[in-house]
């Protein structure tokens, strides 16, 4: 499964299984036109970027978003009766794909409150639970979600930092980590060496930013 998961830039994931699945696509360099599901955490513009989803998604695309973004995809001209809107705590199956749907928020800032709804989600793929955990801090919501392989921030300012991040993954304790949401519009690419530092040897970390 690792070898099918693409970091493209910042916090936009690929996971190119049987099903073509895209995470907040960001800075795509190509119109592939492929995604079977777009995930889309929040709405900021490094999340939701009307010109990204064009590149990856098709007439045939759906698309998961929280609750709270809806009548924001019939703004940039999609359907959303192509949409699954999901509130925190939801499951459900979306193209063959389990989904769960998980709060993201920040706990000191101000940037992603509880009240908003945002997301992060855990897809099942090939017997795989996957954790993208959104924009999101050390939190209690996310310490709970079991998963195998876990896309975690760790670029701090909007999110946790490096070393929270380490904690939260020793927490949750999946078999790998990826480190996203660092290098480009938070955090700079040493964050990955301080977060393989602070997550030691019990959990592989796995960098895909560079």
């Amino acid at each position: 499964m690792l070898d099918k998961i693409t970091v493209i830039e910042h916090s936009a994931v690929r996971i190119g299984a049987e099903k073509i699945i895209y995470f907040d696509p960001f800075h795509l360099k190509n119109s592939t036109n492929d995604a079977d599901v777009i995930f889309i955490t929040h709405d900021h513009f490094d999340h939701f970027s009307p010109e990204d989803i064009a590149k990856a998604a098709n007439s045939e695309t759906i698309f998961a978003a929280p609750a709270a973004m809806k009548g924001d995809f019939e703004k940039i001209g999609i359907d959303e009766s192509r949409v699954v809107f999901m509130a925190p705590g939801e499951s459900t199956v979306i193209a063959g794909i389990p989904v769960e749907a998980v709060h993201a928020y920040n706990t000191l800032k101000p940037f992603h409150t509880k009240n908003k709804g945002w997301l992060g989600y855990v897809v099942t793929v090939d017997g795989t639970r996957v954790y993208v955990c959104g924009d999101t801090d050390d939190t209690l919501d996310a310490r709970a979600v079991k998963c195998d392989i876990i896309c975690v921030p760790i670029g701090g300012i909007y999110t946790m930092d490096a070393k929270a991040a380490a904690a939260l993954v020793k927490a949750v304790k999946p078999q790998y980590a990826i480190p996203i949401h660092y290098g480009s519009v938070a955090g700079k690419l040493s964050d990955a060496e301080t977060f393989l530092k602070n997550v030691g040897d019990s959990i592989k970390v796995v960098v895909k930013i560079h």
